[in-house]
């Protein structure tokens, strides 16, 4: 069975940061995986690095370098505005989450990991949001419950 090409939101990968190991080994273990991010995401991650965690720019650089290694990068074009705005609309998220969803879409992933976006959300038929963090429960389970 052919592995599912996946998009990482930038909250996953800001958990390489953290100091919660099962977090951090979790979004390694994704990263490692490979993946699809797109350049909204260098931003971000640049923004949040140098902003909130007081990274210098040569830290910052080393992480993007990094990152720009293990995955592959989405460019943001026009019609990935486009496709955003409709998916802001269609599915009420924010403009920015919209166009890392568009970005997904156009990359063609199945699985978008993000822990910000509603888990379990299947957008176009295509796309799934995923929240790796949380455990899913087999119906096994739930009927056990």
């Amino acid at each position: 069975m052919p592995e599912t090409k996946a998009f990482i939101d930038t909250n996953i990968l800001l958990y390489l940061l953290s100091e919660d190991s099962n977090k951090a080994d979790r979004a390694e273990t994704i990263v490692r995986a490979g993946g699809t991010i797109s350049a909204q995401i260098l931003n971000e991650l640049a923004n949040v690095s140098h902003r909130k965690l007081a990274m210098s720019w040569i830290e910052i650089n080393e992480l993007l370098s990094l990152i720009r290694s293990l995955c592959s990068i989405e460019p943001l074009t026009i019609e990935t505005h486009d496709l955003g705005i409709l998916i802001a609309e269609r599915y009420k998220l924010s403009v920015y989450d919209a166009m890392i969803v568009a970005a997904a879409l156009l990359g063609e992933c199945e699985a978008l990991y993000s822990e910000d976006m509603q888990d379990g959300m299947l957008i176009d038929n295509q796309l799934r949001i995923c929240n790796p963090f949380t455990i899913h429960r087999s119906s096994e389970d739930k009927e056990l419950a």
